[in-house]
């Protein structure tokens, strides 16, 4: 083979060695993302050396001229690109309230993951925080004494709070948790407002959410934010202890998640009195206490015809403090959602008169609501949901566990089944992970930062753990968890569950919308800049963005390989050691595969890709779970890495990594690129199954996780820190509690028993004599045998369910029916208003 590449100076050189040589020269370049100069000697140096012919040097030479000096890139190469571009549609086009969303808060270590290379050295240096002594004191006085004030079934049963309830609400300034202290509040971190809402939520749904809403998206934190120094210093103290009862109107008819499209209306007009006054009009539905509420958030649509405000005859969504007793505010009507008690409402306002001073910020905060929204939700959707989640998590994992000691069947507690252990290692893999997410997301918000993608993340992400979580539970449970009464301690949670599912922005849509919609735009490192430029037509920083992020495709596409090939190895562990350290590199393969495959699956849809939501979603789901995986590694660090806790570790790790290769299995088999759809289906596809991320948890590791959930003591109770747990002659979890560990303490003392029966000096039969026949044999001691008694007459009260007699049946669901026939009747009330006004 007689070629101009025998003619260099590696002319000596087998072709097999320079082309090995050049694969990992450039491999090498490409793993560590180095700048272009570096490439273009690379590769003249490579053509000299082969002996390259003058005319392929030196087009070689004019085309690194024309790439490294920046003026005649952008004249010969950037401006054609950024024509070419923006006539094919390639780059989504932004509206102004999507402007808005992906603006809103900031980028923190998302931006990390989304790179393909991130600096793990920055990720688990972040907080991980703990509450302060005042904090913890709170959460363990007035909180618990809240909880103990009332059982979940006496407010299922009442469909309302006792006065005592609130009386402690006003008493310690539960409203006022956000507030701050000058005020009268507590102003406490977000990870005590967290600690705090899934207390109570661990203990009664109802209880959470209605100490929830007011110190998250409502008229405290607006105003904190936002609000003028008068509105602060009238509305703060009366919202902190409950003077005033809050409630923040935004969902309409057909505005739920699309909150951008609501109709209600403001309009600015003079009064006979020359006055300048706002007449409102609205019609809202799932408001948070609206039926109860004294102060209303309201969040409408403005206009100013002639300009009286100063801010434009359209300002846009405004955000107000209305009065329920105003003329023309509608409360008191209240919704069912799913028959759990808490005050869900329709509110409506036929032709409400405020002044401007109502607007939150004053007229200078006329059109800048869905700015304020959308900055507020950036933190707070990462605070209230996920922690009621993870206290029903807690919960479920309390009842699950204790439950698969007490119950018997054939013999053996549920526990010894290992279908019953692979539903328990679900709840306790589950629960673990959703603490550290939940502890690592506060501790950014605690640190300034609004994630937006991030909070979006744990939103969606902890509500649908915490329903698979009840639904094992209900599993394991069966017949006790089906029957409703004040001995069963999950059934509540159950039918619970799909309120956290749907609001703040349903499930579905944060999933396939947020988290990758606006991730992908919000958090990579060059396509919001790309789209920003071209939108100006600003050359200079569109060919800054192109060829930065053409560069960043090509690092992340040898990263990709490279890490692949070495399943990760690598990869550096960034200091971690220990168990930690193998995830860590998996993540930094996860992260540049994911990377690479996004910035393909942008190139070849371009604008349709926010359209493809089945495609957006299973990138959200490998986005979500490297997040996830690396909230838990921070968790299991920060904590000392407890060798205790390696088999919930792995369990967590091993589940997030088959997670993650399962959406890319899915990504392979859907996404399609023009000319390439083959290559990713065929070959790609089948390298991935074969050198797969992970797998997951093992038979094995998932009997460990449940044997350990089934062992009473501090690992237990640290890891289900924070729930509230009933006094022991409480029905439900707090007498099932008292049984397991009476049980766990009869099974050690049974289990000298059953040794004395192998080795034939105990007769097995009659098996109810058995502990007797031990006493007496000296065995065991007369003491353990009275536990033993005991042990035995707890378990069966604990398995008790509970039973009504016809008239009190009927009247715990004569409510129920009432609602449903309420119901009926205001539908019909608004069909004849529709076809009236028709």
């Amino acid at each position: 083979m007689e070629t101009w590449l025998f003619y260099g100076v590696l002319s000596e050189t087998p072709w097999w060695a320079v082309t090995l040589g050049s694969l990992l020269i450039f491999g090498l370049l490409g793993f560590t993302g180095s700048p272009l100069w570096i490439w273009s000697v690379a590769i003249i140096a490579l053509l000299y050396a082969l002996g390259a012919p003058l005319w392929l040097a030196t087009a070689a030479v004019i085309l690194v001229t024309l790439l490294l000096l920046k003026p005649l890139r952008r004249a010969l190469l950037s401006r054609p690109m950024m024509r070419m571009l923006d006539a094919l549609g390639v780059l989504p086009r932004i509206s102004a309230t999507e402007k808005f969303a992906i603006e809103a808060g900031t980028v923190w270590v998302e931006g990390e993951l989304f790179s393909g290379r991130p600096n793990f050295r920055r990720i688990l240096a972040e907080p991980y925080p703990t509450l302060t002594e005042k904090e913890q004191a709170f959460v363990d006085g007035p909180v618990e004494a809240l909880c103990s004030s009332v059982t979940d079934w006496e407010i299922r049963t009442a469909r309302e709070f006792p006065p005592e309830v609130w009386d402690i609400i006003r008493h310690e300034r539960l409203f006022g948790l956000i507030v701050p202290r000058k005020y009268g509040g507590h102003r406490f971190s977000a990870a005590a407002n967290s600690a705090t809402v899934s207390k109570l939520n661990s203990h009664s749904y109802p209880l959470g959410i209605t100490v929830m809403v007011p110190n998250s998206l409502g008229p405290a934190e607006l105003l904190i934010h936002y609000g003028t120094r008068e509105q602060q210093e009238y509305f703060l103290p009366r919202l902190a202890d409950a003077t005033l009862t809050p409630a923040f109107a935004l969902t309409e008819l057909e505005a739920g998640s699309d909150a951008g499209a609501i109709r209600a209306t403001g309009e600015v007009f003079r009064d006979q009195n020359g006055e300048v006054k706002i007449c409102l009009n609205w019609r809202k539905r799932y408001i948070t206490l609206a039926a109860i509420a004294d102060l209303l958030g309201l969040a409408f649509k403005l206009k100013d015809p002639e300009n009286l405000l100063g801010q434009g005859t359209n300002p846009g969504i405004t955000c107000a403090l209305v009065h329920t007793d105003t003329p023309g505010v509608v409360v008191g009507d209240r919704h069912d959602p799913l028959g759990v008690p808490f005050v869900n409402a329709p509110t409506e306002g036929h032709n409400v008169i405020v002044t401007p001073d109502a607007i939150i910020g004053g007229a200078e905060g006329a059109g800048r609501g869905w700015q304020m929204l959308m900055e507020c939700l950036a933190a707070g959707r990462g605070i209230s949901l996920p922690a009621s989640s993870v206290g029903t998590a807690k919960s479920v994992f309390l009842i699950a566990s204790a439950h698969a000691v007490v119950r018997r069947q054939f013999g053996l507690p549920l526990g010894k089944f290992e279908g019953v252990q692979e539903a328990l290692a679900r709840i306790g893999g589950f629960a673990y992970l959703m603490d550290a997410a939940r502890i690592y997301t506060v501790g950014a918000i605690d640190q300034g930062a609004a994630p937006a993608v991030v909070t979006a993340i744990v939103k969606y992400n902890l509500t649908e753990l915490g329903r698979k979580v009840v639904i094992a539970g209900m599993d394991i449970t069966a017949g006790n968890g089906i029957s409703l009464g004040p001995r069963n301690s999950i059934a509540h949670n159950y039918i619970s569950i799909p309120i956290a599912i749907t609001v703040e922005g349903a499930n579905i849509l944060t999933r396939t919308l947020m988290i990758f919609g606006q991730g992908a735009i919000r958090c990579h490192p060059w396509a919001y800049k790309e789209i920003t430029a071209l939108e100006r037509h600003d050359v200079t920083a569109f060919d800054y963005a192109i060829w930065g992020h053409l560069g960043h495709i090509v690092r992340n596409g040898f990263r990709a390989v490279l890490l692949g090939l070495s399943r990760g190895r690598l990869a550096g562990a960034a200091g971690v050691r220990g168990p930690a350290a193998r995830y860590v590199r998996r993540l930094k393969w996860a992260s540049a595969s994911f990377a690479f495959l996004a910035d393909i699956a942008m190139v070849s849809l371009g604008g349709q890709l926010k359209r493809k939501e089945m495609i957006t979603g299973r990138f959200a789901d490998i986005f979500s779970w490297m997040y996830l995986a690396t909230a838990t590694i921070r968790r299991f660090e920060a904590e000392g890495r407890r060798s205790e806790d390696r088999p919930y570790f792995r369990w967590a790790m091993d589940y997030a990594l088959a997670r993650i290769q399962e959406a890319f299995d899915g990504l392979y088999a859907n996404v399609r690129v023009p000319g390439l759809t083959w290559l990713l289906r065929g070959p790609v596809a089948l390298y991935s199954r074969f050198n797969s991320l992970g797998r997951d948890p093992s038979d094995r590791l998932s009997h460990k996780v449940a044997q350990l959930m089934q062992t009473p003591g501090e690992q237990r109770s640290r890891l289900t820190a924070g729930c509230y747990k009933p006094a022991a002659d409480q029905p439900g979890l707090g007498k099932l509690e008292a049984a397991f560990t009476l049980a766990c303490e009869a099974d050690q003392i049974m289990s000298r028993v059953s040794a004395a029966v192998r080795k034939r000096v105990l007769s097995r039969r009659p098996k109810r004599t058995l502990a007797e026949r031990a006493a007496d044999a000296g065995i065991i001691t007369a003491a353990e045998l009275e536990l033993v008694r005991r042990s035995d007459a707890a378990r069966l009260e604990a398995i008790q369910v509970d039973s009504f007699d016809p008239e009190t049946y009927r009247r715990h669901h004569q409510v129920n029916t009432i609602s449903i026939k309420v119901g009926e009747d205001m539908a019909l009330a608004t069909q004849a208003d529709s076809i009236a006004g028709t």
